[in-house]
């Protein structure tokens, strides 16, 4: 199990905005349609990253509690499709629904919206202030699969809090870890 680590975009940078196919609904989603009015997480996955697999419970959780709270949520998958077939449009939608996701599960079949976030890893986290600056960006928390740590989500909890509380983001922030984004040879 390859461990990669995320890219860590500079805070402050502006959502780079897109328009993606939502497996679950087959519609076309963009930042504006998916964004939160408080804030927004981004989130890169996939389906078969035993990484994602590891945590995805607790992302259909946090997402629950923090919609009410204004924040909006959204899923990513960059992966190429020819080479990792499991991680297809219509298999995402299995998952979205079987892990009773309650945020949009958008297809990047370009993979232009992963570079554009410089995204490097499944799970791969982001949170977007009101104004879509980021705020936040690397790890759900400090579980990994086989360490033995709960997955409580406890750092994307803590960036949550903060910028709905308007209190400061901690400026130590540490990278998400997982498998990497099967990028195409096109």
């Amino acid at each position: 199990m390859a461990r990669t680590l995320s890219n860590m975009l500079p805070l402050g940078t502006q959502a780079p905005n897109f328009s993606l196919l939502d497996t679950v609904s087959d519609a076309v989603k963009s930042l504006d349609e998916v964004k939160g009015i408080k804030g927004t997480v981004i989130m890169f996955i996939c389906n078969h990253c035993p990484f994602v697999k590891h945590v995805n419970e607790q992302i259909a959780l946090l997402a629950k509690e923090y919609q009410v709270k204004s924040i909006g949520f959204v899923a990513i998958s960059s992966n190429d499709v020819v080479n990792y077939p499991q991680d297809a449009p219509h298999l995402m939608k299995e998952n979205a629904l079987q892990e009773n996701y309650t945020f949009p599960y958008l297809y990047d079949a370009t993979q232009e919206v992963a570079k554009s976030y410089d995204a490097a890893c499944t799970p791969d986290f982001y949170l977007f202030d009101a104004e879509l600056r980021l705020v936040y960006r690397g790890q759900l928390d400090d579980s990994r699969p086989g360490n033995g740590l709960p997955v409580n989500g406890a750092d994307l909890r803590q960036a949550m809090d903060c910028l709905l509380n308007k209190r400061s983001l901690p400026k130590d922030q540490k990278p998400s870890i997982g498998c990497n984004i099967k990028w195409s040879d096109n």
